[in-house]
C-alpha cells in the first residue's frame, strides 16, 4: 500500500436520481495532500459529489478515479475514510471500542496504543470508557474524527463534520482537529456549507451552483497554518471570504434568472 496521499480526478461525473440531475458533468482534479472544500448553496449537490468520491454512490456517467484505482477499491484497501455530521458511532461500543472498530474493518492491525493516542489528541483523556450517550455533542464528534484518523487514511472525506455543534464547540474543533489530518498528509476533501470555515481550513475551495452543481469558481487559499479565529479578522482572510461570497451571488442570480 502507498503511503503517499493520492490525487483524485473526476472526469465528465454526472449523477442523476430518475429526472433529478444532482451534479452536472463535472472536471476536477483534486491535488495529493491537500485540504480542497466545497461550498455552495444548501440542496446544490455538495454531499453528492463527496459521496461520488468515496464510492458510496456510482455516477450516471463519468469515472472518479483516486490515483489509478476506483473509489471501492480503495475502500477496501482501507485507504479512504470519511465523517459525516452525524457521528453515527456505535451506542454500544466506548470511544475506545469505536474508533479500535475502524482499525479492524480497515484490516489494519490491533494497536492499544495507537488509539489511546487519538483519544488524547482529540482532547478526551479519560472518556476513553465512556459510550457515546455519556459525551456532549462536540465530544462525538472529536470521537467520530479519531475514528476516522485511526486507519490512517490516505483520502479523508468530511461532510459538514462541525455542523452540528454548538458555535464555541465548533470553535475549538477548527482550532484542535485539522493539524491532526494535515499532519497525517492525507489528501482532504471538506463539505461545508459555512465559507469562513472554508477559508479557516482549506488550501482550495471550490464554489458549486445551485442543483445540479456545477463549479463556478476555483478559488486557492494563500494563507498560511495555523490559522486561528483571529486569522478570520484579516484583511486576507477578509478578501478570500468576500471573493468565495460574490462567487455564490453571481451564481444564485445566474440560475434564478
Amino acid at each position: 500500500m502507498a503511503d503517499e496521499p493520492p490525487v483524485v480526478r473526476l472526469t465528465g461525473v454526472r449523477k442523476g436520481f430518475g429526472a433529478l440531475e444532482a451534479v452536472a458533468a463535472t472536471d476536477l482534479t483534486l491535488a495529493a495532500g491537500q485540504t480542497t472544500a466545497l461550498v455552495g448553496p444548501s440542496g446544490c449537490g455538495k454531499s453528492t459529489l463527496l459521496r461520488l468520491i468515496a464510492g458510496l454512490e456510482q455516477p450516471s456517467a463519468g469515472q472518479v478515479v483516486i490515483d489509478d484505482a476506483e473509489p471501492h477499491t480503495v475502500a477496501r484497501r482501507g485507504e479512504l475514510a470519511i465523517a459525516f455530521q452525524d457521528p453515527s458511532l456505535l451506542p454500544w461500543r466506548t470511544v475506545r471500542g469505536n474508533i479500535a472498530l475502524a482499525r479492524r474493518l480497515a484490516r489494519r492491525p490491533a494497536d492499544p496504543d495507537a488509539v489511546d493516542r487519538l483519544i488524547a489528541l482529540v482532547g478526551l483523556q479519560g472518556f476513553g470508557d465512556a459510550r457515546p450517550a455519556e459525551l456532549s455533542g462536540g465530544m462525538r464528534q472529536r470521537a467520530a474524527i479519531a475514528r476516522a484518523l485511526a486507519t490512517r487514511p490516505r483520502l479523508l472525506l468530511l461532510d459538514e463534520p462541525f455542523g452540528a455543534v454548538d458555535e464555541l464547540t465548533r470553535q475549538d474543533l477548527l482550532t484542535d482537529l485539522p493539524p491532526l489530518w494535515r499532519e497525517g498528509g492525507a489528501t482532504t476533501v471538506l463539505v461545508t456549507h459555512s465559507i469562513v470555515e472554508a477559508v479557516r481550513l482549506a488550501d482550495r475551495i471550490v464554489v458549486l451552483s445551485p442543483r445540479p452543481a456545477r463549479v463556478v469558481a476555483d478559488v486557492s487559499v494563500d494563507l498560511g497554518h495555523p490559522r486561528t479565529a483571529g486569522s478570520a479578522r484579516t484583511p486576507a482572510f477578509e478578501k478570500l471570504v468576500d471573493e468565495v461570497t460574490l462567487a455564490l451571488a453571481r451564481s444564485r442570480a445566474e440560475a434564478a434568472a
